[in-house]
């Protein structure tokens, strides 16, 4: 290559990185300036793990120290730890974290958007109970330590808790470093890959930093994605990958022809790059999925919307047991509430409609009362404030931000969801579960299509998907889909999950 060649070349490799760095938001501009100023690259995946590791050996550390705490302070004769039972678990700490390692637990963060503490649980179960299981059986075949089966049960059931809040509390922190955000960049920006980045930024909290789309004919996009700039056609994406520092690639349908996409993916192999690719069929593609194989050629399989009398026996003891429990725990805080309500506004304590129930059977839910007396009557004169007549949304739901007819105390329970917590008596009865497809209103389960009617295969729930993943800002043909795929892959573990994922959405206050 001529002088003159490479010079031009250069010019351009420069022109281009100029364009885009012009283009794109603050954000990455930080993240670009904090990574050329320390020419250090440090992504989530080194922070997350380490942070991790931190957590694992604080919990197992502090779990060990409390069992014995614990087991010499309710005991009248000695049984502190020996030498050896120390130095054995001293030994046996790196490998917890090999076998954790093993287990995925540093891996997933990188790799998926919505991991999530609640995700690590059922993992960190598993794998304290059988270490603690094989430290025993060790211990006792060698005879080189002899813990008490009291202290090895109390140290079982501490490391779970401690290992597991200890996580929590560590992506809680990773979160608030700049080196947790990937810069991300969407290959195809028609109506799939918007409606991608549209669910990415309505949740800040997987740290995704979304740069730009880029695609050879690109749709217009939607108003609240102009920000969000085009960085050129396919063929500039490994250059958009070098020059933004670009962590994360979502392939979302891009008007490329197929054998164009192929080579692309596999081009990015070598560019330390996660690649995360929308499948044909989206639509139906549940967390249950399983990917199996003919001759190497992999066939993805989607489990029959139907569930076992054993499945719904085994929802129904544990919508009964946490009814129960959480109505005596909470009895005290509702009658606070209830002298709240009467309090701030005439009117009943409680407020009962009539929704759509399991197997298309109506029943009536209970609420607290957050709205004055004659809200309904109401309905009509504040129904242009409803946002969802707002280009780009669904007329078919009736949300209105900062509602003038909430009461004050209405007002702070709607942002707390706390006027759900009377559907404890719908799950008694039945009627309801704890977690489950919304609870529609007869006028909006008349737009439900005859496919989605199998969402009512389940009972409706106080929370689920919807609520977790961004409640109103969820258009109403997102919703469905949602409660479909649940109902279609519900799992014992999936409600876990999701009751887990209620709380920190509580708490930040986006129950309004």
């Amino acid at each position: 290559m001529s002088a003159t060649t490479e010079q031009s070349a250069l010019l351009q490799g420069l022109a281009l990185y100029d364009e885009m760095v012009a283009a794109v938001d603050e954000r990455t501009l930080q993240i670009l300036d904090r990574r050329r100023r320390t020419a250090v690259v440090r992504r989530r995946g080194w922070l997350v793990r380490r942070m991790l590791l931190g957590a694992d050996v604080f919990g197992l550390v502090t779990a060990m120290l409390l069992a014995e705490w614990l087991i010499n302070r309710r005991s009248n004769h000695g049984v502190m730890a020996t030498p050896s039972e120390i130095l054995a678990f001293v030994v046996a700490l790196p490998l917890w974290i090999v076998i954790a390692k093993l287990y995925g637990l540093y891996e997933r963060d990188e790799e998926r958007t919505d991991h999530s503490t609640a995700d690590d649980f059922s993992p960190v179960f598993h794998m304290v109970t059988v270490c603690t299981f094989v430290f025993w059986a060790f211990s006792y075949l060698t005879r080189l330590a002899h813990p008490y089966p009291s202290k090895l049960l109390i140290f079982w059931a501490v490391a779970i808790g401690l290992i597991t809040t200890s996580r929590a509390m560590a992506r809680a922190v990773a979160r608030r470093n700049i080196a947790y955000l990937q810069n991300t960049v969407i290959v195809g920006a028609g109506d799939v890959g918007q409606l991608i980045a549209k669910k990415l930024l309505q949740h800040p909290e997987y740290g995704i930093n979304l740069v730009g789309f880029v695609d050879d004919q690109p749709k217009d996009r939607r108003a609240e994605l102009e920000h969000l700039t085009l960085l050129g056609g396919t063929g500039h994406l490994p250059a958009v990958i070098r020059l933004l520092d670009v962590e994360r690639v979502i392939v979302a349908f891009s008007n490329a022809s197929h054998s164009e996409l192929i080579g692309l993916i596999r081009s990015l192999r070598g560019l330390d790059v996660q690649v995360d690719v929308v499948p044909r069929l989206f639509e139906l593609v549940g967390s249950r999925v399983g990917v199996h194989t003919v001759e190497g050629l992999p066939l993805i399989g989607l489990p029959p919307p139907r569930l076992s009398s054993s499945s719904l026996l085994l929802k129904r003891m544990l919508d009964l047991a946490a009814s129960v429990l959480l109505l005596v725990v909470l009895a005290p805080f509702l009658a606070l509430v209830a002298v709240a309500i009467r309090l701030d506004s005439r009117g009943p304590v409680f407020f009962r409609q009539v929704r759509m129930g399991a197997d298309e059977r109506t029943f009536r839910i209970w609420k607290l009362r957050t709205m004055r007396v004659g809200a309904d009557e109401e309905k009509h004169e504040v129904a242009h404030l409803n946002q969802h007549l707002a280009p780009g949304g669904d007329d078919r739901m009736f949300k209105i931000p900062d509602d003038p007819r909430l009461t004050r105390v209405g007002r702070w329970l709607r942002r707390y969801a706390l006027d759900e917590l009377p559907q404890l008596v719908n799950v008694l009865a039945g009627q309801m579960s704890l977690v489950g497809p919304r609870p529609l209103i007869l006028e909006e389960d008349r737009h439900v299509d005859p496919w989605a009617r199998a969402r009512l295969n389940l009972k409706p729930g106080i929370t689920g998907p919807w609520q977790v993943l961004g409640r109103n800002s969820i258009p109403f043909a997102e919703m469905v889909t949602l409660d479909y795929l649940y109902v279609t892959s519900w799992s014992p573990f999936g409600d876990l999950k999701l009751m887990a994922r209620t709380l920190p959405v509580l708490l930040r206050g986006r129950g309004v």
